[in-house]
């Protein structure tokens, strides 16, 4: 095997310290007629929006697998020059926000093991695990050696350390021992893998591309490489893809399905499709249900941009409010190699919006996001408003109140930095300095997206956890490396 990098680490944040973040994405192919590096660099580019630290590309030609990886986003990853040089029959990529593990290039992906047998193997994973820890310590006690400190690693050891000849019989009877969220893709000199948690938490795909087969979180992967979408991975499903085309077979006990709701409010892109539903569709149809349980007298309803446009279309499109820019976002500013301060953090929202102050003057405003975490961002942005000349600003928010963690691979705040934990309504509004302020409920949330209530992982508003997670995981994110440090 052999392994390419430029050795840099650095620690990425986002100047508003006030979004939320899904761990990654994750694509495979196999097309040996095809130049699969090329295209899982441009479905890694489309899935840019699900991981901004780092990205990776793993490549096999049946003898030995190529790993190039490195922190940044995909674009300055990948050149003409490097894609040319990962040549081989099949692929796997990934582009990575961290959510279990510091960032840096010792946690970037693809990660690749050497296996028992002689045959290495490349994994790519996204989500979050509930059990690393005593995964972790089975691994050391039976003498393996960890590189890094995040949960991918450890589904690769298990897997690379597992006895049996063939990696799907590895995955087999290793998937029912984890715990949380995964959707993963590996890579193995005979096969693309992919498999996805009992849960279904974390999405995968399934995409057909000419007479090859492919697989990635979201379908606007599927979309840029000219693939079409065959299928979604049922939760607790392996699927193999190899020379006879694709294969798929249940191989953990699929609980009660919990999509992670995030995706549809947030996390894909809007013209992706999930469960038959276009997520443009179902985020307009939360602005159009979120103007029905709260409406108000305004003259313009403004997107919070980006991800709060559909909404805010469907809002203005029930109340009949014209809608409005009023906002405009500066594209180029993304995660920063800047450690942030709290006055840079401060200025991150004028970094990437600046209102339209003649459009704004003297209106009552409608602004529609998609959701409130600390709530910075939002306090800077009202004021904003204010300052260009709103005569009122009335918050209006697409999902309901976040009060409770989240474990399964979305980098959250502590609870006690949520804004709305154990605040009322007033106090909130008091505290982002809005005229007004409503949260679209749980049900109106549920009935948007067109589908069954109990299809969706809502534990971040309800605090109903679909698979339980130890007290200890209320640590940060980088609880492996503070453990590290005690020993």
């Amino acid at each position: 095997m052999t392994e390419r990098c430029r050795a840099a680490c650095w620690r990425g944040a986002d100047v508003t310290g006030d979004r939320l973040h899904d761990e990654c994405g994750v694509f495979g192919i196999f097309a040996p007629e095809r130049e699969v590096a090329r295209l899982t660099f441009f479905a890694l580019f489309a899935m840019q929006h699900r991981g901004q630290e780092s990205a990776g590309i793993a490549v096999t030609d049946n003898r030995q697998i190529t790993v190039l990886k490195d922190v940044g986003l995909v674009s300055q990853v990948f050149t003409e020059a490097t894609l040319r040089s990962l040549t081989g029959q099949m692929a796997i990529g990934h582009t990575r926000y961290s959510t279990k593990g510091a960032t840096g290039w010792c946690n970037a992906q693809p990660v690749i093991r050497n296996r028992a047998t002689g045959v290495s193997l490349s994994l790519a994973h996204n989500g979050n695990l509930v059990n690393t820890d005593s995964l972790t310590h089975e691994l050391l006690d039976n003498g393996a050696s960890l590189q890094s400190t995040s949960d991918t690693e450890v589904i690769a050891a298990l897997l690379a350390d597992h006895p049996a000849e063939d990696v799907k019989d590895a995955v087999r009877e290793v998937i029912p021992r984890l715990r949380g969220a995964f959707s993963a893709v590996v890579l193995t000199d005979r096969e693309v893998i992919g498999f996805r948690d009992p849960y279904g938490i974390r999405p995968l795909v399934l995409g057909r591309l000419d007479n090859r087969y492919c697989l990635a979180s979201e379908t606007c992967a599927l979309d840029i490489i000219g693939a079409t979408l065959v299928r979604e991975i049922h939760p607790g499903e392996m699927v193999w893809i190899d020379g006879d085309g694709y294969h798929v077979e249940l191989v953990a006990r699929p609980e009660r399905e919990a999509l992670c709701v995030f995706e549809f409010i947030y996390f894909a892109r809007p013209d992706s499709v999930m469960r038959g539903v276009t997520l443009y569709d179902a985020r307009y149809r939360m602005g159009a249900c979120l103007a029905q349980e709260s409406p108000v007298e305004a003259d313009l309803v403004v997107p919070v941009p980006d991800t709060g446009n559909s909404a805010a279309i469907g809002y203005a499109a029930e109340s009949g409010i014209p809608f409005g820019i009023g906002l405009v976002k500066n594209r180029y500013v993304g995660r920063t190699f800047i450690e942030p301060d709290n006055a840079m953090r401060k200025l991150g929202i004028r970094m990437k919006l600046n209102p339209l102050a003649a459009d704004i003057q003297g209106k009552r405003i409608v602004a529609v996001d998609d959701s409130i975490v600390r709530g910075n961002t939002t306090r800077e942005l009202v004021r904003m408003l204010f300052d260009a000349g709103a005569a009122e600003v009335h918050l209006r928010v697409s999902s309901p109140p976040i009060i409770y963690p989240c474990f399964y691979g979305i980098d959250m705040a502590s609870q006690e930095e949520f804004i709305a934990f154990e605040k009322t309504l007033g106090g909130i509004t008091a505290e982002l300095g809005a005229t007004s302020l409503a949260y679209l409920s749980l049900e109106g949330l549920q009935r948007a997206t067109g589908l069954e209530e109990d299809c969706f992982c809502t534990a971040c508003f309800s605090g109903s956890y679909p698979c339980p997670a130890p007290e200890t995981l209320r640590m940060s994110k980088l609880r492996l490396e503070e453990a590290a440090r005690r020993s």
